[in-house]
């Protein structure tokens, strides 16, 4: 091999770039390449899913992004002068070079934005350090310079980028895809290679993985600019060259430049950027003088243990020290402390907060520190589901927070750790199915009417494909056969499924961390929310603390009801209701469930009045077992509960564990219990087989 793409569009150059990187690695060995780079427009959203692919694959990553450098300085926003950026392309040599990139282009979106996320030259002299540059495409600037038949202002700049990134880090880029201006460009940066001593490389601007890609990457910037296929003055490449070539087809267009090629070659043998996944990095949480982060989560857990057990039995005592010394063994000291003190900051502040959610609820140093509200022995909750030594895993509190007050919560966060090391989290919206039919139909200029008697035979299945909506609907499947205007509809659809559209921000994940945020990931702006680039999935292997604030709007009913209520009762308080109130569960078996979280559906009202329950059990039950799967047991359950003859268990051993949902399995602990009990298997072993 002696070529590698070193400027490539994956789909993360949303609605423009189309090497979909699921399989663009199958057609990089296809070309007989053995490494490649990423470098989409501003942004680096798909880096680590890129990294992943191409190690799975066995083709060498190389990382970067083609930043757009304002043509003054990146502040200054006058329109006609600072709205339309040159290119620049980027590729991280290593790590510091990651570090420099991610900082660059999260600095573009909070600081240099105006249409484009933008750097500017002082930026880059800063921070060019572990970064190799490449000259970029037509919208370079040096290639604007030669346009414009300005040859020394072309050399000007070259020589510029030349002493901010050093010799032999700034590299001039040569591309071919048949375009007229394209010619003399080239020549004008041959001239430069030869006056300047900067070498060349060959690049093509990849778009698509395959020439017969093209007219679906031009749907899809039909797609990004609101235009059709048929309008003749829309934004479009002008030919169908911008694929992933092979080595053979680019030396056809370069046959006297062999050193080009060579370089590219070079450039990837020093691009060695490696990533370590599950590797974590927690902040370190400011402890009062005196104690050890350690020492002073062991005694927020004592204090609390001595309010919430008086008694203290000594059960409970041994389980608390067996949680401590796992905590502390595994590393999540510090994560403790971080989440019971923003909680601590809500409920001092009179933000409604949850009891808890999920599995952190088994924790019962969690409930000493009143992170949450919920008894984990008395609920048999078990502790490995949430942390289990036996299988190294980041723990993870989802906490509910009163929906108009969460903002309250996150902005504390941000003023103890520091605005540079907290963001919110992104998403990205994908095209779906009947999304991408009606995208597809507005671009190939198909009437409403038209695309949308295709889009409603898709079932509205969640997550279903159109594939599996073909085999699934006849009627669909017939105009897809009998109708070619449909069938290239679909065709082209099934091409573009799935790919992301846009980016938003997460409805809950915020990202603290050790250094700042940038340090790790780049970030960018939605709105005026910095969030990072990457996903929760990528954020949480990145070994980076992610935590759930979610906002819950029930928690803000239940507070508003309980202050009208005061009005009325001064000393009523919520946590005084008892949770076994025989009139409430009467009430809930008559069907009066509107307005009762998660109980209010007519699925879930019906389960109500057949069940008729009788302890908060019977409620946690229902909402355990109505969803697809369990709720085929549901008819079992509320045939058990009304006729305890039924009940029977294949062992007395079972008893204990299956009594309280009438001998049928409901609940993960139970089915940790059963392996511990029956099996004999360690409680972090049963949870791993579970």
């Amino acid at each position: 091999m002696s070529f590698v793409h070193l400027h490539l569009h994956t789909e993360y150059s949303l609605l423009d770039g189309a090497c979909r990187i699921d399989g663009l690695m199958d057609r990089v060995k296809e070309v007989g390449q053995t490494a490649v780079a990423v470098t989409d427009h501003g942004v680096m959203y798909g880096c680590i899913d890129f990294y992943k692919a191409a190690k799975a694959a066995g083709v060498k990553p190389i990382i970067g992004c083609e930043v757009y450098v304002a043509r003054r300085g990146m502040t200054d926003r006058v329109h006609g002068q600072d709205n339309d950026p040159y290119h620049l392309v980027l590729l991280c040599e290593n790590r510091k070079g990651y570090e420099n990139l991610c900082y660059l282009v999260s600095e573009a979106f909070i600081h240099g934005f105006y249409g484009k996320p933008r750097v500017d030259l002082a930026l880059l002299a800063q921070y060019h350090e572990g970064l190799i540059a490449l000259s970029a495409c037509l919208a370079g600037a040096i290639p604007q310079h030669l346009m414009g038949e300005d040859y020394e202002g072309a050399k000007e700049y070259a020589r510029k980028l030349s002493d901010i990134f050093g010799q032999g880090n700034f590299f001039l880029e040569l591309q071919d895809h048949g375009i007229d201006e394209q010619r003399p460009v080239n020549q004008g940066i041959q001239r430069l290679a030869r006056e300047t001593g900067l070498p060349m490389v060959i690049t093509n601007d990849a778009h698509y993985l395959r020439r017969e890609d093209a007219k679906m990457q031009d749907v899809l910037l039909c797609i990004q600019t609101g235009k059709t296929v048929d309008d003749q003055n829309r934004m479009k490449f002008q030919t169908e060259e911008f694929y992933v070539k092979s080595e053979e087809e680019l030396r056809t267009l370069f046959p006297n430049l062999p050193e080009a090629f060579e370089n590219t070659v070079k450039i990837a043998d020093r691009c060695n950027l490696e990533f370590t996944f599950h590797e974590y990095h927690l902040p370190a949480f400011p402890v009062p003088e005196g104690y050890t982060n350690e020492g002073y989560f062991r005694q927020l857990c004592y204090n609390g243990f001595r309010e919430r057990y008086p008694q203290e039995p000594e059960e409970y005592k041994k389980r608390l020290e067996y949680e401590i010394s796992v905590i502390s063994s595994m590393g999540y000291v510090n994560y403790y402390l971080i989440v019971w003190d923003f909680i601590r900051y809500a409920k001092e502040q009179g933000i409604p907060v949850g009891p808890g959610r999920g599995s952190g609820a088994g924790s019962i140093a969690a409930y000493c520190m009143h992170i949450t509200e919920v008894d984990p022995m008395k609920y048999a909750l078990i502790f490995e589901r949430f942390l289990n030594p036996e299988r190294v895993s980041m723990p993870d509190f989802d906490t509910d927070f009163c929906q108009e007050r969460r903002p309250e919560v996150i902005e504390y966060v941000m003023r103890k750790y520091g605005t540079d090391h907290v963001a919110q989290i992104a998403t990205f919206g994908t095209m779906a199915a009947r999304g991408a039919i009606r995208d597809v139909g507005r671009a190939l200029n198909f009437t409403y009417a038209e695309t949308d008697v295709v889009a409603k035979l898709v079932p509205s299945t969640p997550h279903i494909t159109l594939q599996e909506a073909l085999d699934s609907s006849p009627k669909l499947k017939e105009m897809y056969e009998g109708d070619p205007r449909v069938k290239t509809l679909i065709d082209t659809a099934r091409s573009l499924e799935g790919m992301p559209r846009n980016s938003s921000t997460h409805a809950a994940g915020v990202v603290i961390t050790a250094d700042p945020v940038y340090t790790y990931v780049p970030l960018s702006c939605n709105d005026e929310t910095v969030v990072t680039q990457y996903t929760m999935t990528t954020i949480e292997e990145l070994g980076l603390l992610k935590m759930d604030f979610l906002g819950l709007r029930n928690l803000t009913v239940i507070d508003d009801a309980e202050k009208q209520i005061q009005k009325i009762h001064p000393d009523f308080a919520m946590r005084d209701i008892p949770d076994d109130d025989p009139e409430t569960f009467a009430m809930l078996a008559e069907g009066k469930t509107q307005g009762v979280f998660q109980l209010e559906s007519a699925g879930m009202t019906g389960v109500c009045v057949n069940m008729k329950p009788s302890s908060i059990e019977d409620i946690t039950a229902i909402v355990a077992l109505y969803r697809p799967g369990p709720m085929d047991s549901i008819p079992r359950f509320i045939a058990n509960k009304l006729d305890a003859r039924k009940v029977t268990y294949k062992t007395p051993l079972l008893e204990p564990i299956l009594k309280v949902t009438y001998g049928c399995i409901v609940y993960q602990e139970q089915v940790i219990e059963i392996f511990r009990s029956l099996g004999g298997y360690t409680m972090g072993q049963a949870d791993n087989i579970r």
